[in-house]
């Protein structure tokens, strides 16, 4: 009943269905892409070169004649597992570095503390190329390099939040009931970090889709036997000024899934947040904060509302 009622706020707000929308087209088009596109996507014809938008070419063609619309549905595919796999790395190392910065003892607390504060001082997007010059350029250096990367910043942020948690009076109860830590941290720490955790996974996905296109685009990412959104855009952007319309959809398909999964991180957390998802619609600025609406005093000005005058003999 909880999980239907989130489902619904989630559902509720315009820009969380909007999101949800977008990103299942965008799964539907990754798992076609898998055994259906329009036309092959690296089928080169120099007769059909640059022919714009047409019942042929939906989104026309490059300058080797390949389908644009072909070849970014078959890139779809290409986000999705790297958006996925990065999330699911991210996730498994900022768990691991905020428990040990949370709930183990106070010299390895301290440990991670400075191990994190060190990790995160180095950019993703130089330590992906860092590992592409020395690996060669591949989607497993793009997952890593962003997973490990943004789950340092998930640890980060988390470690303050279990930090606080930790020091609920219930927590000290099922500690002292016999709980083990690991049965702390399923039945009481992730259910009370998980809107704060929600936003920064999806954070997490919308980097490695960053991070892929611009890898790719840079010639670091996906190889060239693999379809992807920066590598189209790396391609075409030579002659943007001669045909525009052929970047604006793969620059469009990176936005919107940017956009739509920062978008999807904020409307879960709001819909996981009772104090959010059970808050009246139309409220104002003191509704949003967190207040409570108070009754207005009664006009006197209105005969409906103003007591009775007394009578006097």
């Amino acid at each position: 009943m909880r999980r239907r009622s989130a489902l619904g706020a989630l559902l509720r707000r315009p820009a969380g269905a909007a999101a949800a929308g977008w990103l299942a087209l965008l799964l539907v088009g990754a798992l076609v892409s898998r055994v259906w596109t329009p036309l092959d996507p690296f089928t080169t014809d120099p007769y059909s070169a640059w022919l714009p938008p047409s019942g042929a070419h939906l989104f026309g063609t490059d300058g080797v004649g390949r389908d644009i619309a072909s070849y970014v549905l078959a890139a779809t595919g290409t986000t999705v597992v790297v958006a996925v796999s990065a999330g699911v790395v991210a996730v498994l190392v900022g768990l691991a570095l905020a428990a040990l910065g949370s709930l183990t003892a106070r010299p390895v607390r301290e440990a991670t503390a400075v191990l994190i504060d060190v990790l995160v001082a180095f950019p993703t997007i130089l330590v992906a190329m860092a590992l592409a010059a020395a690996f060669g350029g591949s989607l497993a250096v793009v997952v890593v390099a962003t997973g490990v990367g943004y789950g340092v910043t998930i640890a980060r942020v988390s470690r303050a939040e279990i930090r606080r948690v930790v020091r609920e009076d219930y927590v000290t109860a099922a500690r002292a009931s016999g709980a083990g830590t690991a049965a702390v941290l399923r039945r009481h720490v992730l259910p009370n970090i998980a809107p704060v955790f929600v936003v920064q996974l999806s954070l997490a996905m919308a980097t490695s889709v960053l991070a892929e296109a611009g890898l790719s685009f840079l010639g670091y990412g996906a190889s060239a036997e693999t379809a992807s959104w920066g590598r189209l855009l790396a391609d075409l952007q030579k002659f943007l000024g001669v045909h525009p319309w052929t970047v604006v959809w793969p620059g469009l398909a990176i936005t919107l899934t940017v956009l739509a999964l920062n978008l999807l991180g904020d409307a879960v957390r709001d819909a996981a947040d009772p104090r959010l998802r059970d808050r009246p619609s139309g409220t104002g600025r003191a509704g949003r904060s967190g207040g409570v609406d108070r009754p207005r005093p009664s006009d006197p000005a209105d005969p409906a509302r103003s007591p009775a005058p007394e009578v006097t003999s």
